[in-house]
């Protein structure tokens, strides 16, 4: 089930393409907004696979919202205006829906949403070196012993390495799952740490070299165990 965020200021077009999801049966309509801001909250609270988003509305425009962005999930343009297509596409929207919107067209693009995720959500490629995830429409190669730690967002991941951030879409599970387990350990549910990157522990935190990173009560014993050491008072 692919679970959508309709963001439109225009009540027509929001029942519009309501409608048409409600005739397909992968898609989930978890919410209607009639602007950014309404959009914004949604997405800190729900995990949100697909948006379809206007790109004219008043006080922030579609462009500008998911220009601010920082990991947006996929996203298909609807607007009046097909002279926003090529800055739509620079963005690295899946597609692009031209008002009135028929539900053919409209069935075409929720297909091909469904096609890219069936296919991302085949997990990463993992040697016991390196890994790729998909970063931006390109695989990024990540090596093993770059990786500091993994941070868990809802539907994404963030990859911190020593060199910068990957953000992907992955579920957390997914990315744990497949990783080699004698690398990482699970401090807690939002954090998976590369063991090689642990500095210091102390009872509810562990110390890379970049900061520090929780132990949650629930993931104490595990930590114990996998690094081996008798370090906490139990």
């Amino acid at each position: 089930m692919i679970n959508c965020l309709v963001v439109d200021d225009e009540p027509i077009a929001r029942q519009g393409l309501l409608e048409h999801i409600h005739q397909i049966d992968f898609l989930n309509a978890v919410a209607e907004c009639k602007d950014a801001v309404e959009a914004a909250t949604w997405l800190q609270k729900t995990p949100i696979d697909l948006i379809f988003l206007d790109i004219q509305m008043p006080k922030l425009t579609g462009i500008d919202f998911l220009k601010n962005l920082s990991a947006p999930p996929l996203v298909i343009f609807t607007t009046a205006y097909p002279e926003y297509a090529i800055e739509g596409y620079e963005l690295d929207v899946l597609d692009y829906l031209l008002k009135p919107i028929s539900f053919s067209r409209f069935l075409k693009a929720a297909l091909k949403a469904q096609d890219y995720l069936l296919k991302n959500k085949r997990g990463p490629l993992i040697s016991d070196d390196y890994f790729f995830i998909k970063v931006n429409q390109k695989l990024e190669k990540i090596k093993m012993d770059d990786v500091l730690y993994i941070e868990g967002m809802n539907n994404y991941i963030i990859v911190h390495t020593r060199q910068k951030k990957h953000i992907a879409y992955l579920t957390f599970k997914g990315i744990e799952e497949k990783l080699p387990q004698h690398l990482f350990v699970r401090t807690h549910k939002s954090f998976l740490v590369a063991v090689s990157a642990i500095q210091t522990i102390d009872v509810n935190e562990v110390t890379l070299e970049t900061g520090t990173l929780p132990i949650s009560k629930s993931y104490r014993d595990e930590v114990i165990e996998r690094i081996g050491e008798r370090l906490f008072k139990r």
